[in-house]
């Protein structure tokens, strides 16, 4: 539902349940409201208008009780076009600025701090999810396994070794397998496999490497494997503070909900996966409730922001995640705050 259609009534009356709600978690009914609307309006009048915005779908009884809570549409609704974020105060700016400075500037550190005062700060629990990695090779080869297969050994530097296997042309010589090894090392080695990938696909495509159709085949079917596995590349993900999640827990439902979310926090794969659409955002994204696949048993919220380096390229993504009743005004310029000084440090 538009917010246009909704009169001033409405809004008025839509607002103070939610505004209620987040604050609370308790339903809000047509006494409660009657006492606070200016000028007033009888308890009879709040109840019609709240029927309306129950048949709208956006809000609903969450028990035989008068009181009304919102939908998750209602809270998408307010989140889009009734929140008034607010500012964060200046001592929590210097907080949030002084102690990721403090961890230096490596980047594991870094966010390390950064998601232990996000989650301190929101009562909540914080995500973040950091590049994997890459470290330059120091060694790869070819090693032939016969019917058309080959073994393609990469060394990283500090000894990481990792093994893939690719198809190779049929009628390949040992010979052959060996020149495209040697192609490779000589181009790779000292090089971050993304670096190196970077030159090679250049020479290929302006054919300045002196290499034979098939050799040739062998070379991109090896850039073509691990390209293909970095795209699935879950990179690193720190989760913390989710015992906040435990604080305030009114009834046994509450408790059932963290549960769901501890265990969708188990998740791995696919929390990376969500925060990774974060990334297709210029600034903080907001998922409530069902809105995602992973927190549509637990009804959870999650608020992220992409953080960049200093050529605005998307290092990765930081958030906080907590039940839909979050306190989205001060959270939201919280995690963007915390994402632009992460970029400012890197």
């Amino acid at each position: 539902m538009l917010l246009e259609k909704l009169n001033d009534r409405s809004r008025d009356i839509f607002r103070r349940i939610v505004d209620t709600y987040l604050l609370t978690g308790d339903p809000v009914g047509s006494r409660t409201l009657s006492k606070q609307i200016n000028p007033p309006l009888s308890p009879a009048s709040i109840r019609n208008v709240m029927a309306d915005l129950e048949e709208s779908g956006l809000i609903y009884s969450p028990h035989t009780s008068a009181g009304r809570i919102p939908t998750e549409a209602g809270l998408r609704l307010f989140v889009d076009g009734l929140l008034e974020v607010g500012n964060l105060s200046e001592e929590e700016r210097t907080t949030i600025r002084i102690k990721c400075h403090e961890s230096g500037t490596r980047l594991e550190d870094v966010l390390d701090k950064a998601t232990g005062l996000l989650s301190g700060l929101s009562h909540c629990a914080s995500v973040v999810v950091a590049p994997k990695a890459e470290r330059p090779l120091k060694h790869i080869e070819f090693v032939n396994l016969g019917s058309g297969r080959a073994l393609v050994v990469l060394v990283s530097e500090g000894d990481d070794v990792e093994n893939r296997i690719i198809e190779i042309p049929a009628g390949l010589t040992p010979s052959a397998l060996i020149q495209a090894g040697n192609y490779l090392s000589t181009r790779m080695v000292g090089r971050t496999f993304s670096e190196a990938r970077k030159i090679i696909e250049e020479e290929l495509k302006q054919h300045k490497a002196e290499l034979d159709a098939l050799t040739q085949q062998v070379v991109e079917q090896g850039l073509a494997v691990r390209t293909s596995t970095d795209a699935h590349d879950e990179g690193t993900l720190i989760v913390r503070g989710q015992a906040n999640l435990l604080e305030n827990l009114e009834a046994m439902e509450d408790l059932e909900k963290i549960r769901l979310l501890f265990e969708d926090l188990e998740t791995k794969k696919d929390l990376v996966n969500l925060l990774d659409l974060a990334r297709e955002a210029e600034g903080v994204r907001i998922f409530i409730g069902s809105e995602n696949k992973l927190f549509s048993l637990s009804g959870s919220s999650v608020i992220a922001s992409p953080y960049m380096d200093a050529n605005n390229n998307i290092l990765g993504v930081i958030g906080v995640i907590g039940p839909t009743r979050l306190n989205y005004a001060r959270i939201i310029p919280m995690v963007d705050y915390t994402a632009k000084v992460i970029g400012n440090i890197l």
